[in-house]
């Protein structure tokens, strides 16, 4: 997905090429006229709470209950993200826990922004068991690429797709500002040794979202 946006296998990882894209990627989603201002603003919100992480290695043995997803819900953000940023060479979003990240940036989000998503999410799932009669963390790799490759389609202008657009447009952003604000992202992925920042994002640009 936002590895080529068209479903092909990922790039390698140690391509300094993947992971400018990717970077550039969420950079401009949060400014993009082109994306709903909901979009905008909580791919904006999620940058600031991706700046505030600090990589804990010891989360993974924490326990931990989602804040908003339910668990067929944190299961379905699970599959989009490793999606987005599946293991390769190095781990996946999924290791590296990016479900989390989305959790606590929806829990904090204001309440416009956290209901957006939201709609996106319960719309994934409907349009996954239209298409398939599962939910989308039930069905298949091939029906969940599939879907996402759709949704990334820049020439799909199917109004029946229109939410599903902006929700993956809206992860697709979060997944990366998540990942890259953990120790597998920062260190593992790029190699930094704790002075890598990303790149400034700027934000929305409009009053009224500020």
């Amino acid at each position: 997905m936002a590895r080529s946006d068209r479903g092909e296998r990922p790039m390698n990882p140690a391509a300094p090429g993947r992971r400018e894209a990717l970077r550039r990627l969420a950079a401009g989603a949060v400014g993009s006229a082109a994306f709903a201002p909901w979009v905008q603003s909580l791919t904006a919100f999620a940058d600031s709470h991706a700046r505030l992480q600090t990589a804990a290695p010891e989360m993974a043995a924490q326990a931990w209950t989602p804040a908003v997803f339910t668990a067929q819900q944190n299961e379905a953000v699970i599959a989009l993200t490793e999606l987005i940023i599946p293991q390769t060479d190095t781990p996946g979003a999924k290791a590296a826990l990016v479900n989390r990240f989305v959790d606590r940036v929806i829990a904090d989000a204001p309440v416009a922004q956290r209901d957006a998503f939201m709609r996106g999410l319960a719309w994934i799932d409907a349009r996954s068991r239209t298409d398939t009669g599962a939910v989308f963390a039930a069905a298949t790799p091939a029906q969940q690429t599939a879907l996402l490759s759709r949704l990334s389609d820049e020439r799909n202008k199917d109004a029946a797709d229109a939410s599903g657009v902006e929700f993956f447009q809206a992860i697709k952003a979060m997944t990366i500002s998540g990942y890259y604000s953990t120790e597998i992202g920062l260190r593992q992925e790029l190699g930094d040794d704790g002075r890598l920042m990303l790149p400034e994002f700027h934000g929305c640009d409009h009053p009224e979202h500020q």
